[in-house]
């Protein structure tokens, strides 16, 4: 392990235990980690993807996803929230390497601890809401779901269609302070599982956003080279708290093993989560490996095979949970094991971009040499 990974993880390992301590009264009443973002903002971890010359804390790609894997075994609601913030710093860091516009987003958040909320896989390639032009600028009116952080967050960067008078739809991409006139949180985050992430939907009422704050503008509806590089640097990081869930949930179930008599399918039983642990763990892994610390060329293909790996790190924690919960039995069932958030925000795995069946979709599609929607 590098020393800079390990710089952060013990900064996990000492807050770690705080934040496992809140997180069941949190998830019972479905309250946002406000306490751990706190410290967290304490410890500059908003901006330890950020390069150092920029004043961050110099993170590569694959180091912050070890720090996300290892924060999931203390507070998943809390790891899967603090890595959508940071794929949108790493795909600002992806720019900013190679000369494009992100070094401004970089030194501002790194700056300040800002929290940055994301709304791109609700949106994907069509995207929500309307905008209207408006002297100089766009009114925005629109509803943005699954927008993990926004009760701390300071900025969102989005997107909105609009059709001009003349010519075909566009999508337009822009930042929106969480404060400014027009932005309100809905109070509708009650879920099964990831109950403290605060992926509460934001409103935007007629937002306005100025014309140079659009950052691009798109057609609706086509594939665009944009989420080439938002796939080759986001899914291993929104997926590192999953195989986090998939080693504490194995960690349980070893030790409620070594609390009874082992006959042969209780030996089974824990092969079984050994082996769906190791599919977990190795598909990530691979993900790091195409993400390669920013190196990689953005691709059709690249995209395709990453999210087939997202897929399989998705199917294979669940697997790995399932099978722990198994092993331990009618225990799993009380929410004082901890198995048991484990399996409910686990299940959040199969939702993030993107679900199987459009990943199967996609990747046929591209299989073929068309483009991938």
């Amino acid at each position: 392990m590098t020393a800079t990974a390990q710089r952060f993880i013990d900064i996990i390992n000492t807050l770690g235990p705080s934040f496992r301590e809140r997180a069941p009264a949190l998830d019972r009443e479905g309250r946002f980690v406000s306490d751990n973002y706190r410290e967290l903002r304490e410890h500059r971890l908003l901006s330890a993807a950020i390069p150092e010359e920029l004043g961050g804390g110099g993170a590569s790609h694959r180091e912050m996803c070890q720090v996300l894997r290892q924060l999931a075994h203390y507070c998943p609601s809390t790891a899967l929230a603090l890595s959508m913030h940071t794929h949108l710093i790493a795909a600002a860091v992806w720019r900013h390497l190679r000369g494009q516009p992100g070094k401004a987003l970089l030194l501002q958040v790194a700056k300040e601890e800002l929290v940055l909320v994301s709304t791109g896989a609700g949106d994907w390639v069509d995207s929500v809401g309307r905008a209207e032009r408006q002297g100089g600028g766009y009114r925005i009116s629109a509803v943005k779901r699954f927008c993990s952080g926004a009760p701390t967050g300071d900025v969102m960067l989005t997107s909105c269609p609009f059709e001009p008078e003349a010519g075909a739809a566009e999508v337009l991409h822009f930042a929106v302070p969480l404060r400014a006139q027009g932005v309100r949180l809905r109070e509708d985050w009650d879920t099964l599982g990831m109950r403290s992430t605060g992926s509460q939907s934001v409103e935007l009422d007629g937002v306005f956003v100025p014309e140079e704050a659009v950052v691009l503008r798109r057609p609706r509806g086509v594939w665009h080279a944009f989420w080439n590089v938002v796939v080759g640097v986001a899914p291993p990081l929104y997926m590192a708290p999953y195989v986090g869930i998939a080693e504490a949930a194995a960690e349980l179930a070893r030790g409620a093993a070594l609390r009874k008599p082992l006959d042969a399918a209780g030996t089974i039983g824990l092969g079984e989560v050994e082996n769906q642990l190791v599919a977990t763990q190795l598909a990530w892994r691979e993900m790091l490996a195409l993400t390669d610390d920013y190196a990689f060329q953005p691709s059709n293909e690249h995209t395709s095979r990453m999210l087939i790996c997202k897929t399989l790190v998705a199917n294979a924690a669940r697997a790995t949970v399932a099978k722990a919960v198994e092993l331990v039995g009618g225990g799993a069932y009380f929410r004082a094991n901890g198995l048991e958030r484990l399996m409910r925000d686990v299940e959040a795995a199969s939702f993030h971009l993107l679900p199987e069946k459009k990943q199967l979709t996609l990747s046929g599609r591209v299989a073929l040499g068309l483009p991938p929607v």
